[in-house]
């Protein structure tokens, strides 16, 4: 939350009934939608990053769309999204000091 709050706009926070589970919504580069998730650790293998995936896209505006950023090396994220439906269309590497 704190590296959305620092790169993006309109930053809104989704997070599960106990807590151990995060949507971070806001808008990134070129004012375009990006959602992160977080989990928990001890949480983690429940599915929660996966469920938070899938109900991402209905919380952008209707037609908008919405952009995931996951490193390659992030396997769990990776299936995370997967799982839910997203489907790579790109690769960008980002720079800063």
């Amino acid at each position: 939350m704190r590296r959305a709050l620092r790169h993006r706009t309109g930053v809104r926070v989704w997070t599960t009934p106990d807590s151990t589970a995060l949507l971070v919504l806001g808008q990134g580069v070129a004012g375009r939608w990006e959602v992160s998730v977080e989990v928990h650790p001890g949480a983690r293998g429940r599915g929660l990053a996966t469920a938070l995936a899938a109900a991402a896209p209905a919380l952008v505006p209707v037609g908008e769309p919405l952009w995931a950023q996951v490193a390659p090396a992030n396997t769990a994220s990776l299936r995370s999204f997967l799982a839910a439906g997203w489907r790579p269309v790109g690769a960008e590497v980002l720079f800063g000091p």
